[in-house]
């Protein structure tokens, strides 16, 4: 018989898990809305390895400054800016910033709540985003809400 071979996603998970021990690295966010449309713009700096939420929805993402190398379940592959793909609904992949990058996955929604967005569009919940309350991004999207208010 032979071995059972780890999924993407089981790799993925486990280098999340590894993570989880490392200091979080501050990966600032912005959020776009238009009629029908959501983006998630991420800026990760070089040298920065992270993984993505598992999205229950097709995106599409543009890669608009940097280099990733990028794992998927299609492999590894190294993108450069300007790059346009399409990330799967339940994939999960992992990526290292070889320059510092900018990443946008566009959503179709009308939805503009952004602890709302993270349950529609993803399986996690704000609250169980990688570091949890240690996030860096947890932390800075609370204290921007704070501060607009």
């Amino acid at each position: 018989m032979g071995a059972i071979q780890e999924t993407t996603r089981e790799k993925v998970n486990r280098l999340e898990d590894a993570l989880r021990s490392v200091p979080q690295v501050d990966c600032p966010i912005r959020h776009h809305f238009a009629p029908g449309i959501y983006a998630r713009e991420i800026t990760i700096p070089k040298g920065t390895v992270l993984t993505g939420a598992v999205h229950k929805q097709e995106s599409l993402v543009v890669l608009s400054a940097g280099r990733l190398r990028l794992v998927t379940d299609d492999g590894t592959v190294e993108i450069s800016a300007p790059y346009t793909l399409t990330c799967k609904a339940g994939a999960k992949n992992a990526a290292l910033a070889l320059e510092d990058s900018v990443w946008t996955n566009f959503f179709a929604t009308e939805e503009t709540d952004q602890d709302k967005l993270v349950e529609l569009l993803t399986e996690s919940k704000a609250s169980d985003l990688l570091g949890g309350d240690t996030n860096q991004q947890l932390a800075a999207n609370k204290a921007a809400e704070i501060t607009e208010a």
